[in-house]
């Protein structure tokens, strides 16, 4: 008898590890599916206003740089002036107009920094600064840069794109920079500016960590405001020693100090807390031309570990009333309600980079210069300089 035989179609047993990549394989195409779908959907081509608009930035950054470069390449002798951030509106302007930056020349850096030669870091460049910059600088100016002075150099140098076409080149100058590390306006040729570090009586300067800053209106927080300035040159024939200078500026800036408070002496200034205090020269300092000097008033921190807030103008006739450690004339407190501690510690100016790359700036550290002490203790704000 025959078996009966099944309506049925008859089926191989199914393999499992075929099945799983069919499965797998599918599950891959249909993840593949959505993510194309996924970036189709969400790609959104840019606008060509947007395009044009990043064309416009970039040819407008180019035209800068050129600008720029063109105008630090004009021969020495050559004042510039410039008020954006990134000097891109800078031109040139007579030596007696305001200007940021005198062009002393261009050293080329190829002969030792050759094609493949790798990009300078910052220490480097410092390095080539003074090496080929300096004499350049003292060339121009025929005679000795003052260490110590209110002139520095400054440089502009290529960037990295620059640099990897090969350009080489430095543009040397000079500039003045304050303690704070912003560009002082110049208003005559570096050739005959008086190179002492000094600063216009009147002038106030910012308190930046228990130390000196750049110029601050006399209503705020500051550090020192000058109150005379002296030619050492007036006394001496040659240079004076420290202690020689400050015997003669002692009492040479108490009666000058008196005639601009309208008349406060020393003892009175110490009532309000303040003390009057004097810049001293160095001997390199005096062979490079540099005699004259500050008589400033300030105050010390009790602890005599730096400078302490002063607010308002001690100048006879000033609206401002001058106040130190949060009191004003004795009176009461100032708006600022903080004592000399917490004040001398707050920062009265921020300090700009090197600025040896793009817009010049100072090749280091702006110097200090030398304090040579107060009517009221000898050095008290003795690691202190005016700056600038």
């Amino acid at each position: 008898m025959m078996e009966p035989m099944s309506d049925q179609p008859d089926r191989q047993p199914t393999n499992p590890a075929l099945r799983t990549r069919v499965l797998m394989g599918g599950a891959f195409l249909g993840a593949l599916v959505a993510m194309t779908l996924s970036w189709t959907l969400s790609w959104v081509p840019e606008s060509p206003q947007v395009t044009s608009q990043q064309q416009q930035e970039q040819e407008k950054s180019e035209q800068v740089a050129k600008a720029r470069e063109r105008a630090f390449r004009s021969p020495p002798g050559s004042c510039l002036n410039w008020t954006s951030a990134d000097a891109g509106d800078v031109q040139k302007v007579s030596c007696d107009e305001e200007h940021l930056f005198e062009v002393v020349g261009l050293a080329d850096l190829a002969p030792e920094h050759g094609p493949e030669a790798a990009m300078p870091d910052d220490e480097t460049w410092r390095e080539l600064t003074e090496e080929h910059c300096g004499q350049l600088v003292e060339d121009y100016l025929d005679g000795p840069l003052d260490p110590e002075g209110k002139l520095t150099i400054g440089v502009l140098r290529p960037d990295e794109n620059q640099w990897a076409d090969g350009d080489r080149a430095l543009h040397c100058g000079l500039q003045w920079v304050g303690p704070g590390g912003g560009l002082q306006v110049l208003t005559e040729s570096a050739k005959e500016i008086d190179q002492s570090n000094v600063w216009e009586p009147g002038t106030c300067l910012a308190l930046v960590d228990k130390s000196v800053g750049d110029p601050v209106t006399c209503d705020t927080q500051h550090s020192y405001e000058i109150v005379a300035m002296v030619d050492l040159a007036d006394e001496f024939d040659s240079y004076p020693d420290e202690d020689e200078q400050k015997e003669w500026l002692e009492p040479t800036c108490a009666e000058l100090v008196e005639e601009y408070t309208g008349g406060k002496d020393v003892e009175a200034l110490a009532e309000d807390g303040l003390i009057l205090s004097w810049d001293t020269r160095s001997e390199e300092s005096w062979e490079a031309g540099s005699t004259l000097v500050n008589c400033k008033v300030g105050a010390t921190l009790e602890d005599r570990s730096g400078l302490a807030p002063v607010r308002g103008s001690v100048k006879e006739g000033s609206d401002d009333k001058n106040s130190k450690d949060g009191k004003t004339d004795g009176s009461g407190k100032d708006d600022s309600g903080k004592d000399g501690k917490d004040g001398g510690e707050e920062s009265g100016n921020d300090t700009e980079d090197d600025g040896t790359s793009g817009t010049p700036g100072t090749t280091g550290d702006a110097e200090q210069p030398r304090d040579g002490g107060s009517a009221e203790q000898t050095g008290a704000a003795g690691d202190q300089g005016t700056g600038g």
